[in-house]
């Protein structure tokens, strides 16, 4: 076992340590390489945000973080132990909400409790009420998946994700179908959640403003191969509002910088 090491930046404990992460996929017409030689230290409780234009590796190193795909080389620190497969301490939320049909809101919560063998069945209910209730939708806990806006399912997947309590929270672009103004309030949900549990997130985005809303850093990668070209740190104190002023500033420098990345591919 590999002792955990401490972020240099944070002086917090690194939870999360990626350490010269390559992933190359072959299809029928080319070898593609997602990612190349990815170093990345994420402190207990940071919330990260990963950055950059379609095809630089984002989704590929979130699944690798959370044991779902295996680098070709490097690897994957959680708590000082290599990630060599997927754990109840890290937990995926996808952009799709991915819920059971079948099941009504609590039955789903429900589900994603059975990664908890150690609780009695009245326990898991009383934590699925919790949630639901944190989510703000108490009481549309009896209504199925048909019955639900598309801001609701996303609010349901992230109660199924928060209940079996991970220690980290892996979100692949999870409100990027949603409307504006469903965006804004789920902004505001997952900040007040963050900072009453403070969970390691790592986030995925396309959006920069977004990300500036929401991490206390933002990665900046670079079209395929995905590398990591820039780290900005957001001063900025939360919650933070997604159409204040005050984030005009690191959105602009940012911003360039993903421009900048861009041109770069462009003449390479």
């Amino acid at each position: 076992m590999e002792s955990p090491s401490t972020d240099s930046l944070t002086g917090n404990p690194a939870k999360l340590i990626v350490e010269g992460v390559s992933k190359r996929f072959t299809s029928s017409r080319a070898l593609v390489q997602a990612l190349d030689d990815v170093s990345l230290t994420i402190a207990d409780g940071e919330f990260v945000c990963l950055i950059g234009p379609s095809g630089c590796g984002k989704s590929t190193l979130l699944d690798i973080i959370a044991g779902l795909t295996k680098p070709d080389s490097g690897r994957v620190l959680a708590d000082g132990k290599v990630v060599e497969g997927p754990g109840r301490q890290r937990l995926v939320m996808f952009q799709e909400s991915a819920l059971f049909p079948w099941l009504d809101a609590f039955g789903n919560v429900m589900f994603g409790l059975k990664l908890r063998p150690d609780l009695t069945r009245a326990e898991r209910k009383d934590i699925a009420n919790h949630f639901l209730q944190l989510v703000g939708l108490e009481k549309f806990k009896r209504a199925h998946v048909h019955e639900l806006s598309g801001g609701m399912k996303q609010r349901v997947a992230l109660a199924r994700a928060l209940a079996p309590d991970p220690q980290v929270l892996l979100m692949d672009e999870p409100f990027a179908a949603l409307d504006a103004l469903t965006r804004d309030q789920l902004y505001d949900d997952i900040q007040r959640i963050w900072i009453e549990s403070r969970k390691t997130i790592v986030f995925v985005t396309h959006n920069v403003r977004e990300a500036v809303c929401l991490g206390n850093r933002v990665v900046l990668m670079s079209p395929s191969p995905g590398r990591i070209t820039t780290i900005f740190d957001i001063a900025l104190p939360h919650p933070r509002d997604i159409n204040s002023r005050d984030l005009a500033g690191d959105t602009s420098t940012i911003a360039a910088a993903l421009k900048g990345t861009l041109k770069e591919a462009a003449f390479e």
